[in-house]
This record gives C-alpha cells, structure tokens and sequence, in this order.
C-alpha cells in the first residue's frame, strides 16, 4: 500500500471569479456614487481583469468593489494580484491578473519549511504547478496541513488529494 499523501495547489475557480466580476459589474452600473463616472470591471484576456473609471478614487472604489465579490465567493485576495491605477487618456485603469499554481521558488521555500520545521519521515516533492507531500502516518500530514497554514506564502493555498 502507499504512503498517504496530499497535494499544495494554488487554483481560483475561473467561474467564481465571474460570477464576482459580473455581480461587482452589474453594482457599479446601478449604485448612485458610480453614476456618470464610466467606472467599469471586465475580462482583460484569459487571465486578466481591468478595471476603469473617469477619477483615480472612484477606479479605487471599484477595485474594493470587486474584490468584496471576490470575498463573498470564498476567493482569496492573495490569488487576485492589482497595481495602482494609471492614467489612460481621459480615464484611469488598472489591470490585475489572477495567481494561480506554485511557483518553484514558493515550492522551494515550503519544502523547505516542511524539511525543517515538520515532522521527521515527511516527504516533499515539486510536481509542475504543484507540491507533492508524502508521510508514512495521516497524523504527519495533519501537522504539514497546520504548519503550511500557519506560514505566509502569499499565494493562496488549497489541500487536495488528501489520501
């Protein structure tokens, strides 16, 4: 039989994050404050969300928007990545783009992590966009979850595979 093990990943659900935009793009053409000011969020390519307004405080105010949306649908902000707003003719834009996969670096620091600070016989190993940890008892890999969730990467983190 084999070792229990479970898989890091960092994924957004694409139809979550829509849902968002089109719930944040529906409040900002019907709220009172965003009359007139040309604010709007929309898809920006596969991976990419713009979002415009005719002032710099109202492309903030959307931004927050959007990202309170994102919150209500159980999204990490971590996995949402924004700049600051740039002027663009007469309006302000700014695009963000969504953080998805683990990177090798951030693989790199976890295993570490893992090496380090978990328990001794636990096993981890960097599998394309993904962190392979393998332990001989289900007790280890609890406190590998723990210890994982207990540490800033930055990048939004979900367990799979757990077996």
């Amino acid at each position: 039989m084999a070792n229990p093990s479970f898989d890091v990943v960092s994924k957004v659900d694409r139809q979550e994050v829509d849902n968002a935009l089109n719930q944040a793009a529906k409040e900002l053409a019907q709220r009172y404050d965003f009359r007139g000011t040309g604010a709007s969020v929309t898809w920006a390519g596969e991976e990419a969300i713009t979002v415009a307004a005719e002032t710099e405080e109202r492309c903030n105010a959307a931004i927050e928007v959007f990202k309170e949306k994102l919150i209500r649908r159980d999204i990490s902000l971590k996995a949402f990545d924004i700049g600051e707003p740039s002027v663009s003719g007469k309006t302000y834009k700014v695009t963000g783009s969504l953080v998805q996969g683990v990177s090798k670096e951030k693989g790199k620091e976890m295993s570490k992590l893992i090496r380090d600070e978990g328990p001794k016989g636990v096993q981890a190993q960097i599998q394309d966009d993904q962190l392979r940890v393998t332990a001989k008892k289900k007790d280890d890999l609890q406190a590998v979850i723990s210890l994982l969730k207990g540490h800033d990467f930055e990048i939004a983190l979900q367990f799979t595979n757990y077996r």
